[in-house]
């Protein structure tokens, strides 16, 4: 195996970032000569890791957003995916979506993922990367930030999905 550095570009950060590894790996990869690489570096990491981009949002504002790549993991126990965040001058967080709902987990080949946000008019800053939440490791190779158009769902839950009430209060059912 032929482990690198972080990524170029790239921060590592999260709840507990000194418990994981953020690197890059050329002996595991989807295409092009290198693949990027999140692993915990305990049993028992304190906190999720993430490897991650901030950037303005200039060319986003207003628009459909896909960000989406290839995604392998190894033993992950807890969950690992990509996500994406909309963020206003003031740091608030306007749209968010990850893949927790739809969760890689245990041992996998590569599969495609993918987040899509609507980018609200007034983000200054879009975020996106790849979590690990727990021991494990995971690769991200391929990806894109892209303006998709209108035909393409949002991943974000929708209100309109939701039950209108509370489900279950007794835990009887």
């Amino acid at each position: 195996m032929s482990i690198m550095s972080k990524p170029a570009g790239w921060i590592a950060a999260g709840q507990a970032p000194a418990d994981y590894e953020f690197s890059t790996d050329s002996s595991v990869r989807h295409g092009g000569q290198r693949s990027a690489l999140v692993r915990a570096r305990s049993a028992r990491p304190a906190g999720f890791g993430t490897l991650m981009q901030i950037i303005r949002a200039d060319d986003f504002r207003g628009r459909r957003v896909r960000w989406s790549g290839f995604i392998k993991s190894e033993q992950v126990e807890g969950w690992c995916g990509l996500w994406l965040r909309a963020d206003d001058a003031a740091e608030r967080v306007l749209a968010f979506d990850s893949m927790q709902s739809r969760p890689v987990t245990g041992t996998s080949g590569w599969s495609s993922g993918e987040v899509v946000l609507d980018v609200p008019s007034e983000t200054v800053t879009i975020a996106f990367g790849l979590v690990l939440d727990g021991p494990g490791a995971v690769w991200l190779d391929d990806v894109a930030l892209e303006v998709v158009g209108a035909e393409v769902p949002t991943t974000k839950i929708s209100a309109a999905t939701l039950p209108s009430q509370p489900q279950n209060l007794r835990f009887e059912e």
